[in-house]
């Protein structure tokens, strides 16, 4: 038995936090002992001051990724796919740039994030029911992080091909699949992938801003186009996060009782595919099929992080003490939010430590630099790794389909370990401050930098 949830203490201190790290809006659902508690704070958009209440709704950003896997789970389960078919051999006319990558990746690297297809695409294919036939028709131009099965690279673009194939299989669009397979069946009445669905609901407004500032609402509530929602949009209230959560506690099975998934495709989900060089900037030690993985001093857990362009979510699960908390915000510094706040509830609920804040030590250890310094390419990104008036540095620079996208970032090298570096000057989406980078070889003995959870291979 876990300790009892005290709501008068959390909402005290998620309106602290939530005030001391400027974050407009937020709500929290924990779910515990079996029941879901939803709290909620501040305000929706600092324009008009409508309330944020524990039934508005939040773009959930990444999160999306885990909905797109538990509907090609649900396929897997039925004997209508297998995870480690080919996907040329499932999805018709499937090809990206790199011949041999086209015809040997699978549907499990999809998931796994171990296709090494470049991640970063946002081709706007339009409003219409094609869209995600027609991203995956241009995905015929994306390059590659990696060769598949080299690394893990985090790709958003595997998972709207894996939306696609879904789409193939199920004879719907995704969302169509999605709101009928998933959200129905779970009774997710605060759940939709549309925003005009979501214009039924109080819809919280991004906002944007300086560190350390109360942040303005954003210029437009949504910065995506539809392709994009198989990997960066659901929209949803926090306990009905939370109650997705509780839908893979309960080993697949509905509140109703119908069983959606099978326990063994539950447990699937859940396995360690692949270990994680940068275990910070998603506070992740290990990546499932869909789930981020976390190791809590031998306590498991897992979960997924979501940013939206001035909207961000948290969920983590501890499977082995029942507990699911997920967090729902409109901006602000909403990691420092999910970090304070996830911190006590994590260690009262479910006698979690989370690991420190990643930065650098007070001592910094004294590295050889020199073999890590040169050139890393890979789409999207040119990176130069040098040192700069004594101290390691690094530039990066937005290339290829993303040329133009945003300033270069010229980041200052701390030393952590020999490999692993505390990033400065590179703005507040990455971890408490700090950007990590960290320097990996992949499997064929290619030597990468990960910047952003990232592979990028060096050339020179």
């Amino acid at each position: 038995m876990s300790t009892p949830f005290d709501a008068v203490h959390w909402q005290a201190r998620l309106d602290t936090l939530r005030a001391k790290h400027h974050v407009p809006g937020a709500s929290l659902a924990v779910l515990v002992d079996g029941e879901i508690h939803e709290l909620a704070g501040g305000v929706l958009h600092r324009g008009t001051g409508v309330e944020a209440t524990t039934d508005s709704v939040y773009q959930l950003g990444s999160i999306a990724k885990i909905y797109t896997a538990t509907q090609v789970m649900q396929l897997a389960d039925a004997g209508e796919l297998d995870l480690d078919t080919r996907v040329i051999d499932v999805l018709p006319g499937f090809a990206v740039a790199d011949a041999e990558a086209t015809k040997t990746v699978t549907v499990r690297q999809l998931l796994s994030h171990t296709s090494g297809i470049s991640g970063d695409f946002h081709e706007d294919t339009g409003r219409g029911d094609d869209c995600l036939a027609r991203y995956a028709e241009a995905c015929r131009a994306l390059g590659q992080d990696v060769p598949p099965g080299t690394a893990v690279s985090y790709s958003g673009s595997g998972y709207v091909l894996l939306a696609r194939i879904v789409e193939v299989l199920t004879g719907q669009t995704w969302d169509q699949a999605l709101a009928e397979r998933l959200l129905t069946p779970l009774g997710l009445e605060h759940t939709m992938t549309l925003p005009e669905d979501a214009l039924r609901f109080r819809a919280a407004m991004s906002h944007l801003g300086e560190p350390g500032q109360d942040p303005d609402p954003a210029p437009r509530w949504d910065f995506q186009s539809r392709a994009i929602g198989p990997a960066g949009r659901v929209i949803a209230s926090a306990g009905d996060l939370a109650a997705f959560a509780r839908f893979h506690l309960d080993g697949g099975v509905a509140p109703d009782g119908t069983r959606l998934l099978s326990e063994q495709t539950v447990a699937a989900m859940q396995h360690r595919e692949v270990e994680v060089p940068d275990k910070w900037t998603v506070s992740s030690d290990a990546w499932g099929l869909g789930w981020t993985l976390y190791d809590w001093s031998g306590i498991r857990g897992y979960g997924h992080d979501g940013a939206a362009i001035g909207q961000y979510a948290y969920l983590r699960v501890v499977p082995d003490r029942g507990v699911a908390i997920a967090l729902t915000t409109n901006g602000g510094g909403a990691r420092l939010l999910y970090s304070d706040l996830f911190r006590e509830l994590l260690d009262e609920l479910a006698g979690v430590r989370m690991p420190e804040p990643f930065g650098p030590p007070s001592t910094p250890p004294v590295v050889d630099f020199a073999p890590l310094a040169g050139r890393y390419r890979r789409e999207g990104a040119a990176i130069t790794v040098s040192e700069k008036d004594g101290q390691p540095h690094l530039l990066y620079e937005f290339a290829d389909g993303m040329a133009g996208m945003s300033p270069p970032l010229d980041v200052d090298l701390t030393p952590v370990t020999d490999k692993v570096f505390a990033g400065t000057g590179a703005g507040p989406s990455f971890s408490d401050g700090y950007m990590p980078v960290v320097f990996a070889t992949l499997r064929d003995g290619t030597s990468c930098v990960y910047i952003g959870m990232r592979a990028t291979p060096k050339v020179s």
